[in-house]
């Protein structure tokens, strides 16, 4: 448990990171997808899915960036 703390936090290993804690549900939401596309038999474009995601984030990074 301590090894996935440290992959979600600063330094301190006690304060959030945002961008690891957003990063970390995107690929588990991805390869719950592409599990769910492959038990349902319905397609799912996990490259796609990335790109979408990637730029939402960017988007998200540069809002929150200029907004301050």
């Amino acid at each position: 448990m301590t090894k996935l703390l440290e992959l979600l936090t600063c330094d301190d290993n006690k304060t959030f990171e945002p961008a690891y804690f957003w990063a970390a549900l995107i690929i588990i939401v991805g390869l719950g997808l592409t599990v769910y596309g492959t038990v349902t038999g319905k397609p799912f474009d996990i490259q796609q899915y990335g790109i979408g995601s990637a730029a939402m984030l960017t988007g998200l990074g540069a809002a929150a960036k200029w907004g301050k």
